[in-house]
């Protein structure tokens, strides 16, 4: 990765029309607003369907895309909805909000009428999407179906012969549900046909797209249905043991996220084929794929079902280089970034250093005792070439919000640190931006809202909450031409303009 800088911002905070941010034409002009910016990447977040709590990080298919992404303004234009139609639809009151149990109840009934008007069946290009991408999107689509029947719940509470994929149960339900099943198949094509659409565009923009992908998968999706044997479960397909993280200074019972672990004893086996599967669907969606959770792959925290809280559970080995090897001698070098944070223990380190993947340098945790990592790490005088820095991630306070949470002795230590008593606390975030702008590392990804020097009201994500996250949405107003030429000119002044 060449010395250049981009900036987080998820589709879902897009300005939009109808509730959320999507594939719209406001995408498009985001594109446009980024390269007139000088800016050369995009990171966004993880593009599956998400499910309660509305986390892109547990999402009911590695493999599929978010319908609430599919743009209706394009479908308008294909002639199988009507104005009149999407805009008589309530989404919400709020422009700079989302409301996702309202987008739930009116987005997929007009996703409904477009399939059912659309006469996909008679689409070449939809026959031969069905026909490339059978190997995940058949397993999907039922799933979704079957689901959708019992009410939502989650496939661990299905009955007994669907649950656990009995042969005669599964011919039912592809007959039962033939329409239902095809309506989801639908949805993917229309989302994957609008999605390379939109990474064309970026392209030859010479906008590069940052993809995130979880390690884990979650327990209520497809894949753990569909292929129990790539995880640790028991012979009722229920999870032994699942995924969180060990307390640290921002959570004292630790993060318990319910995950089903991976059985790598398997994986090992089979070549790490599902992986390398996975990996390679990824590096045709996106540019660069930054895989979360990096760590995992080292050691990953096991905590025994049913636990009440992370602090039971306790380190195990992962897959290590092994991995990462196999998937280069298949698939080639491709740019990837490790999410390297959290606990960092020198093994961590000597796997990133390894692979040859940049890591991640938050700037919050130079300053911020809170962090259980080395703060040593995070500080920009010793952010070496291979890596990305950021001001904070998707999980983090905003760069404002932040300061004014940490305690008077650290926020003396970050004046220090960048040489300014002066500066009023309304305005300190520009001085934070151009700190992780001007460090050696090669690309400086800013969340956008630390560019706009928002608060945590704007904060995309407070981990181990639900409720209050993934909502935060811009409006039109707020892409001035003012902050493009802000942008614009701190990207020339520390050399990471797009020249392309």
């Amino acid at each position: 990765m060449k010395r250049a800088a981009g900036i987080l911002l998820p589709i879902t905070s897009l300005p939009s029309r109808y509730g959320i941010g999507c594939f719209s034409q406001s995408a498009y002009d985001f594109i446009d607003w980024l390269k007139e910016a000088g800016q050369t990447y995009w990171q966004i977040l993880p593009l599956g369907p998400t499910s309660y709590g509305d986390s892109p990080y547990q999402s009911f298919s590695t493999f599929a895309g978010n319908p609430y992404f599919i743009s209706l303004e394009a479908l308008v234009s294909e002639g199988v909805l009507t104005e009149e139609e999407c805009g008589g639809a309530d989404f919400g009151s709020r422009a700079d909000d989302i409301d996702y149990e309202t987008l739930y109840r009116k987005r997929y009934p007009l996703l409904r009428v477009a399939y059912e008007r659309s006469r996909v069946t008679e689409n070449p290009s939809y026959l031969r999407f069905a026909e490339e991408n059978d190997w995940w999107l058949s397993d999907y689509a039922l799933f979704m179906a079957v689901k959708e029947r019992f009410g939502g719940v989650c496939w661990t509470e299905w009955a007994e012969d669907i649950r656990l994929r009995w042969g005669f149960a599964l011919d039912y339900y592809r007959k039962e549900l033939y329409f239902d099943i095809e309506f989801q198949k639908y949805m993917q094509f229309k989302f994957f046909e609008q999605w390379y659409a939109l990474k064309a565009y970026a392209n030859g923009k010479g906008i590069q797209l940052i993809g995130d992908i979880p390690i884990y998968v979650a327990m209520d999706s497809a894949d753990a249905w569909a292929h129990p044997e790539l995880f640790q479960l028991d012979e009722h397909n229920m999870p032994c043991a699942v995924a969180g993280c060990p307390p640290d200074g921002f959570s004292a019972d630790g993060q318990l996220w319910g995950n089903p672990l991976y059985r790598w004893d398997y994986h090992r086996a089979t070549g790490y084929a599902w992986w390398i599967s996975r990996l390679e669907y990824c590096f045709k969606l996106y540019d660069v794929v930054r895989i979360d959770h990096f760590r995992g792959f080292d050691e990953y925290y096991s905590i025994p079902c049913g636990a009440e809280s992370a602090k039971e559970g306790h380190w195990e080995p992962g897959p290590g280089m092994e991995l990462f090897r196999a998937v280069e001698q298949r698939l080639g070098w491709h740019e990837v970034i490790a999410e390297d944070l959290g606990y960092v223990t020198d093994s961590v380190r000597r796997l990133v250093r390894e692979s040859g993947f940049p890591g991640m340098k938050v700037l919050e945790f130079a300053f911020d005792a809170r962090d259980s990592g080395s703060a040593n790490d995070y500080m920009p005088h010793n952010y070496t070439e291979n890596c990305v820095a950021y001001t904070g991630t998707h999980d983090n306070e905003t760069i404002a919000g932040w300061f004014t949470s940490i305690t008077e002795e650290e926020r003396q230590m970050a004046r220090d640190y960048l040489c300014d008593h002066f500066t009023p606390e309304k305005l300190l975030y520009k001085s934070f931006v151009a700190l992780a702008m001007r460090s050696n590392a090669k690309t400086c990804i800013i969340p956008l809202q630390d560019y706009l020097g928002y608060d945590n009201a704007c904060r995309i994500n407070k981990p181990s909450t639900v409720g209050i996250n993934w909502r935060w949405r811009l409006t039109q107003s707020e892409l001035s031409e003012e902050l493009k030429e802000e942008i614009l000119a701190v990207t020339k002044r520390y050399g990471r303009m797009n020249w392309e």
